[in-house]
């Protein structure tokens, strides 16, 4: 099993912070942002890993990732994005190289979680996975559509909904068998004009090959500032951090 960590795109959302680096590059607590899913994909045990990069700012990652080895991965590559706002699916494609015929695990390089994902990873046999987790604001994310009938089965995945069908989103873990790509290829332009990965989801669905598993634990994207705000708490909470108790206590006081 090989890992892809997607960190491209323009994060627009985090404007002005995104004009000094690129978004995975922002610190989250006492780590860069894209630390997080390379360990997540690191204690799956997977040491093959391929950084999607993209944008302006897409040779920094270079001095903080250097070869991989402080994270104990094996075999570090990247790969560029030419298009920063293609799409994830479109980014995705880009890893079919370095898959060589094997599944893979991808992960949104703003993710972040400590929920364990090894034994999926183990237990995987073809077609797809995506992890789920239940959020206050689903809308903002895939959305699984479940079998009236059969709760364990998805019928659809919605591009962010403006009415979610269920308190799921899709986050963005997921694995893939070796026949993705032939499934990207087959994707057309959504209205954003871009590849989305919810339509190669959407076409595992259609050949009932498709599973899902719950991510057990926390779980953040840390695409917006109230996301990343939330990030940085979470994680200087974990890690015991006093100022993070000094914080909570100015907030009950009302500062």
């Amino acid at each position: 099993m090989k890992g892809v960590v997607i960190a491209g795109g323009l994060a627009t959302r985090l404007f002005p912070l995104t004009h000094a680096t690129n978004k995975h590059l922002l610190p989250v607590y006492d780590k860069p942002m894209i630390f997080y899913p390379i360990q997540t994909l690191v204690q799956a045990g997977i040491k093959d890993i391929l950084i999607i990069v993209s944008g302006p700012h897409a040779g920094h990652f270079i001095p903080v990732l250097k070869n991989g080895t402080d994270f104990g991965i094996n075999h570090l590559e990247f790969a560029y994005q030419e298009k920063p706002d293609g799409g994830i699916a479109d980014a995705l494609a880009l890893a079919e190289d370095f898959a060589d015929n094997r599944p893979i695990v991808a992960i949104l390089g703003d993710n972040t979680t400590d929920a364990k994902i090894s034994t999926v990873v183990k237990e995987f046999k073809d077609g797809a996975v995506v992890f789920l987790k239940k959020v206050p604001d689903p809308h903002r994310f895939g959305v699984p559509r479940f079998d009236k009938k059969d709760h364990k089965r998805i019928v659809e995945i919605m591009e962010k909904p403006k009415k979610a069908s269920s308190p799921y989103a899709v986050t963005g873990v997921y694995i893939y068998d070796e026949k993705v790509f032939d499934y990207i290829r087959k994707c057309k332009p959504s209205a954003r004009g871009q590849l989305e990965i919810t339509d190669v989801n959407n076409l595992y669905i259609k050949n009932n090959k498709l599973k899902w598993s719950e991510l057990k634990g926390y779980w953040l994207d840390a695409g917006t500032c109230d996301t990343l705000t939330l990030a940085n708490l979470y994680w200087a909470k974990k890690r015991g951090s006093r100022f993070f108790k000094r914080i909570i206590k100015e907030i009950a006081w009302g500062f």
